[in-house]
């Protein structure tokens, strides 16, 4: 997306240098298979997924401040469209910035319902997705996103009982917004707490993360936590490896407290495409990429999938076949190497947001970019689906693409699982 959203930083993460020479490239390699062979090798089970974005009102509500009614109606018009393209899943964003799309003992209502934080909506979006989606044969999976505070630095926006406000040393300043500090262990407890509140209430089919957790690097700052490093760091090599653990514990504690809530309610994790590049690793992937999870947002994606923590997988492999620093043919064996015997199920994060976008590589002028990425999947029995980002294209289907992957790998609907 080019505006201030997670996927903003999948291109600009892997460096303006690889981004000129993807373009120069031209259209990417073709990859095998045709769609009627596709055809013949299509699952009975399979995921197939959509996020739906509220965060400055990307994909829904379209606005603030629409009537009640009006949202509800937007909400159902995008289940329906999900059932159209003959998808199962829906990925539904209802705590964009510590905020909620429910009723939330711990947390405000969301200012992308009303247009003011806290004020109440009218209505339960959250419970009218999950009933609304399972009437139409949807899953429903609840997007959290743990830390971010809010897209300012100015604590005095939030209303007066917003936690951070009434806990502002738990409140860290850093690139243009406002996030938890994740070295707290008062701040970890709460915000699984406020998460789960969700699963409490509803019977979601699973809790879903995006790739936030430290936030990503913003050149000539620091995120400041040097107090709670001093509290809690002793005993860890550097800052770095107290970090990683910091968000282990989160990982490693939500997905243990959702099994004792809700047993039989999924956790999963969509991720950054990139673990950490071959040239700093010799586990990682042959990239080029200028971030890399494991150091730069201090989130060991790789080791969360072998130590079993999670349910699912999503990796952002955001990227056409052929882009030199971040090819996706080469970045979904991997990670399929890295779910192999497991138990985790691996789904591919699609990027259709990019299609026809100007100033996207040549291979995104194409329509039929998207559909060769499933045929290649389709040589990798580890991806069990693929989820596009977001909802928006799906209904609005850049170029076709959407319509053209519908056409050669959905010829009908089949469960997620």
């Amino acid at each position: 997306m080019g505006h201030i959203t997670r996927r903003t930083f999948a291109v600009g993460a892997i460096g303006a240098a690889g981004a000129v020479a993807a373009a120069a490239a031209g259209t990417p390699a073709a990859a095998a298979g045709t769609a009627p062979d596709a055809a013949r090798h299509r699952p009975a089970r399979q995921f197939r997924g959509m996020w739906i974005a509220t965060v400055a009102n990307i994909d829904w509500p379209s606005a603030p401040g629409l009537p009640a009614t009006e949202q509800r109606r937007e909400l159902l018009a995008l289940l329906d469209t999900a059932v159209e393209r003959r998808l199962n899943a829906v990925i539904l964003q209802v705590r964009p910035t510590a905020d909620a799309m429910w009723p939330s003992p711990y947390e405000p209502w969301s200012q992308y319902l009303t247009g003011t934080q806290g004020q109440d909506p009218g209505w339960d979006p959250l419970g009218t997705a999950v009933r609304e989606a399972h009437r139409r044969g949807l899953e429903l999976h609840a997007w959290f996103n743990p830390y971010r505070v809010a897209n300012h630095t100015d604590p005095t926006r939030l209303v007066p009982t917003h936690p951070a406000r009434v806990h502002p040393d738990w409140v860290v300043p850093y690139g243009g917004k406002l996030y938890y500090n994740p070295g707290l262990p008062e701040v970890r407890r709460f915000v699984q707490d406020a998460m789960l509140d969700a699963v409490r209430r509803y019977p979601i089919d699973a809790v879903h993360w995006d790739d936030y957790f430290y936030p990503y690097p913003v050149a000539g700052q620091v995120f400041d936590d040097d107090a709670a490093y001093a509290a809690h760091g002793a005993g860890f090599p550097d800052r770095a490896a107290w970090r990683r653990d910091n968000t282990d514990r989160l990982v490693r504690e939500t997905a243990l407290r959702i099994k004792r809530i809700r047993p039989r309610t999924r956790f999963g994790i969509s991720p950054f495409g990139v673990w950490r590049n071959r040239a700093t690793d010799p586990l990682g992937s042959d990239t080029a990429a200028g971030v890399q999870t494991y150091d730069d947002l201090n989130a060991d994606t790789r080791g969360w999938v072998k130590k079993g923590w999670i349910d699912y997988i999503v990796p952002q492999v955001y990227w056409n076949i052929g882009f030199p620093p971040a090819d996706y043919a080469k970045l979904v064996p991997w990670w399929a190497d890295v779910v192999a015997g497991t138990g985790v199920d691996l789904y591919i994060g699609e990027a259709l947001y990019k299609v026809g976008v100007a100033g996207q590589p040549a291979a995104w002028q194409d329509p039929a970019e998207l559909s060769r990425h499933l045929t290649f999947d389709r040589d990798h029995p580890q991806v069990r689906g693929n989820v596009f980002f977001s909802a928006a294209q799906v209904v609005s289907d850049p170029l076709g693409a959407m319509t053209r992957v519908v056409a050669d790998h959905y010829g009908s609907r089949v469960p997620p699982r």
